[in-house]
């Protein structure tokens, strides 16, 4: 397998995103709140003179929140859905690997916020890491997308 996989750090877990779908990567400063938005998605930001949507990729596993205020500095990969940018906010990026397998169905109990955005668990020259569903961040939880 030649796939480029983007290994970022979600709530304290290192995580592989696949590069393929990964526009860029930023840095957030300031959000605009939304009103009456689902819980996980953070605000809004600008890039470039385009509106991106930011998701607190935290939130959206149901693992707390992540602290937007006080002027911190937080990254990002940039991602195109269904003809919309969303900003996935993380904890870290740290760099881009080859994945060396196939992704395999993960036998082992994650957690639920693990087990919803899992597409399966990739062998890289660092070890294993766990593929992460980009739609699966962007709908956060299923009691989220119901409200």
């Amino acid at each position: 397998m030649n796939e480029l996989l983007l290994i970022v750090t979600i709530a304290g877990d290192r995580v592989a995103l696949p590069a393929a779908a990964v526009e860029s990567v930023i840095e957030l400063d300031a959000l605009i709140p939304v009103p009456r938005a689902p819980d996980h998605l953070a605000g809004l930001s600008a890039l470039r003179s385009r509106v991106l949507t930011v998701i607190d990729c935290q939130r959206a596993l149901g693992m707390g929140a992540t602290s937007f205020g006080d002027g911190q500095i937080h990254e990002a990969a940039v991602v195109e859905m269904d003809g919309h940018h969303y900003a996935l906010s993380v904890d870290a990026v740290e760099d881009v690997i080859e994945a060396l397998s196939e992704p395999k169905q993960v036998r082992a109990a994650m957690g639920e916020g693990w087990e919803r955005v899992s597409a399966g668990m990739v062998e890289t020259q660092e070890g294993p890491l766990l593929l992460v569903s980009i739609e699966a961040i962007v709908e956060g939880r299923q009691e989220m997308a119901a409200a």
